[in-house]
């Protein structure tokens, strides 16, 4: 217990700092010996990274070969350093998620399941020291004021854990919103709980800021927080209008707390976390794949995982004088890059990027107030509008020049285009602005 107050602790004020005020080069130094050492203890605990890295000193460490979700989950029994096994670890995963009740462990190790919109869904092992270090840090860069403060915060997500129930205290009051209540029930318990703090998807923000705009909702929170879901340019400007506030965003995963805004409303990579090599992509400036190594994991060791998201630098540094890479923006998955025919005879598919999708369709007309791009066929895209029927013959059309005029830049031929009403609902599945169901 004394082990995991001093994880707690430690976390917390690191959390709170920010990385301080140091230069980026001084910095690196110190990420360098923490990489070093922690891969020194991977390297004896966990049997498969030992045989994946074979004879690499710790010092090569960027030489070793990256993992990716599948290598992961192929070796689940092994990679891990606890002794649980995947068949173990599903069973209680999918038991809770069918019970919704999430306090179910293994030998105080907390098991999860990751959402699987990649097709697959994948575990998380989080041991009672880890756990308590990611509370402290997420507080930490998070929660607004001093943890002293008395504070109240509603969580909305499809499945709790004793991850989250982690940052539970005398002092603040967490509330799991079952994403698979009514909504209207979520409504009259916000009511009643008027938090202080709402963390929840894009897309259920949204509808509390329909409420909130419609005055079914009168909590007044001081921070409003996205999470689990990709924030699109739409939705954040909707949801602060709503709210009056910045809405600050935290980037997590099943392979660790990777991100969360500043006070100013950048996004930072958490860097006293991870480290984050960047794999550039060619014909967008600045847009990386981020290859993780979290240096604070050990129950399930996560080095050199090669993720599937799109992030994109941003251009001018953030004035909070942090020396952690401020992020522009999610762009989304790589499975969600869109291809096109090449205008000319013979030519490979054009690449176009979700980024490329989301700025034509939202720049078409002010009257979207909502979207969906689904690329269903290599000449085939799905849109979907929530906008007045009075303007949405306009809306399509200008919707349509928009992706012309895109796909002329790009120089690829203009899919067709079919179009219908908005369709998704919060709540059921992950929202993905721009899909790509089409397998070239």
């Amino acid at each position: 217990m004394i082990r995991n107050a001093i994880a707690f602790i430690k976390h917390y004020h690191s959390g709170k700092q920010r990385g301080g005020r140091a230069d980026r080069e001084t910095f690196e130094r110190k990420l360098e010996r923490l990489i070093v050492r922690h891969v020194s203890q991977v390297r004896e605990r966990s049997a498969f990274y030992r045989e994946w890295w074979g004879s690499l000193p710790p010092e090569q460490w960027r030489s070793f070969p990256a993992i990716d979700k599948t290598v992961m989950m192929n070796n689940f029994d092994r990679l891990n350093t606890v002794g649980i096994t995947k068949a173990e670890a599903f069973a209680v995963a999918e038991a809770a998620e069918a019970s919704r009740d999430f306090k179910p462990a293994i030998g105080g190790v907390t098991i999860g399941l990751s959402s699987g919109t990649s097709g697959s869904r994948g575990l998380f092992l989080v041991g009672a020291h880890e756990r308590a270090g990611w509370a402290g840090a997420v507080l930490g860069k998070m929660l607004p004021g001093s943890l002293l403060s008395r504070r109240s915060i509603a969580f909305f997500l499809r499945a709790n854990s004793n991850l989250y129930e982690a940052v539970r205290s005398k002092r603040l009051v967490f509330e799991f919103y079952d994403l698979l209540d009514p909504f209207s029930e979520q409504l009259e318990r916000l009511e009643r709980q008027r938090p202080d703090v709402i963390a929840a998807p894009p897309s259920v923000l949204r509808r509390l800021a329909e409420a909130v705009r419609s005055g079914k909702l009168r909590a007044k929170p001081e921070r409003i927080i996205s999470v689990a879901e990709v924030l699109d340019p739409l939705d954040r400007e909707y949801i602060g209008r709503a709210f009056g506030q910045t809405v600050h965003q935290i980037y997590q995963c099943t392979e660790g707390f990777l991100g969360c805004t500043c006070p100013y409303g950048t996004l930072h990579l958490n860097e006293d976390l991870v480290y984050i090599e960047k794999e550039y992509v060619p014909g967008k400036v600045r847009t990386f794949v981020p290859v993780v190594t979290d240096f604070t994991r050990t129950t399930q060791p996560i080095v050199r995982y090669r993720l599937n998201d799109l992030l994109t630098e941003s251009e001018l540094p953030c004035p909070c004088g942090s020396p952690f890479t401020a992020i522009e923006r999610i762009e989304g998955r790589c499975d969600d890059i869109f291809y096109a025919t090449g205008s000319g005879a013979g030519e490979e598919p054009v690449t176009i990027y979700p980024d490329f999708v989301t700025r034509a369709i939202i720049g078409a007309s002010p009257a979207i107030a909502q979207y969906r791009a689904i690329q269903t066929q290599l000449d085939v895209w799905t849109i979907e509008l929530e906008l007045p029927e009075e303007r949405r013959g306009l809306a399509e059309e200008q919707v349509r020049a928009a992706i012309a005029a895109l796909c002329g830049r790009l120089r690829c031929r203009t899919p067709q285009l079919v179009f219908s009403a908005y369709s998704h609902e919060a709540g059921t599945a992950k929202l993905r602005r721009v899909e790509r169901r089409y397998k070239p």
